[in-house]
């Protein structure tokens, strides 16, 4: 786990540790009744479970990229806000003596049940939405390292001409639509094989190649916005 998991170790160790000593720093009776009952020592159970439940959600949504941690952030919330209620079911369980045992029970049960919930439905959609994010990152692909690979002809031509060539095809390619399609598929793949014979030329400095090529791919690009248009 990366340093922002470690500072939540040490944070999450000192709240337990607090918490544990005003627990047994409290006299065993207070005004005669003793507080270590069956539905104290529930209670005390279940806060427990439940702390060490939020560190294994903090640790599955800390360890990890940057991308993922945000994704798993609502756990992190979830499992604390979870904690924070338990901690008010089951502190009322240690500190009213007469509550029965099966009531402690069913409430800390409920408690327990309605954040597994909660948390499942939270790491569920971050899992849906990074499969989305993903996927948007493979179908924008093409358009982007196309668009990169444009700038980078901008930057090594050699005169104005083949400059103001390459400035047409990269501008065309920047605001292309970035979105591809498997039905685009061809297209794309004409595009590619035409940007590396317009790339040989830029390379070589032969204008004339520069400008019929040029034409030819600002069609291509076209054509493809257009179609793209059409999946839409």
């Amino acid at each position: 786990m990366k340093k922002r998991g470690i500072y939540y170790i040490i944070a999450w160790v000192v709240v337990l540790a607090v918490f544990n000593v005003i627990v047994f720093a409290v006299p065993h009776e207070i005004a005669g009744y003793n507080r270590l009952t069956g539905s104290f020592w529930i209670g005390y159970a279940f806060i427990m479970l439940f702390f060490f439940g939020q560190l294994v959600c903090a640790w599955i949504a800390l360890n990890g990229e940057k991308e993922k941690v945000f994704l798993n952030f609502p756990m992190i919330t979830i499992s604390i806000t979870s904690l924070i209620v338990m901690g008010i079911v089951g502190t009322t369980c240690m500190t009213v003596p007469f509550i029965p045992n099966w009531v402690a029970i069913i409430g800390c049960v409920i408690t327990l049940a309605f954040s597994v919930v909660a948390l499942a439905g939270a790491k569920a959609a971050g899992e849906v939405v990074g499969d989305i994010d993903q996927k948007v990152k493979e179908q924008t692909f093409f358009i982007k390292s196309l668009t990169v690979d444009a700038q980078s002809l901008v930057n090594i031509a050699n005169n104005e001409e083949i400059k103001t060539e390459a400035k047409k095809v990269f501008e065309a390619i920047k605001f292309s639509d970035p979105m591809s399609n498997e039905k685009l598929a061809m297209e794309e793949a004409q595009i590619s094989s035409k940007f590396a014979e317009f790339s040989s030329y830029v390379t070589a400095g032969n204008v004339d190649e520069v400008k019929a090529k040029s034409s030819e791919l600002l069609y291509l690009i076209n054509n493809r916005n257009q179609k793209c248009k059409l999946f839409k």
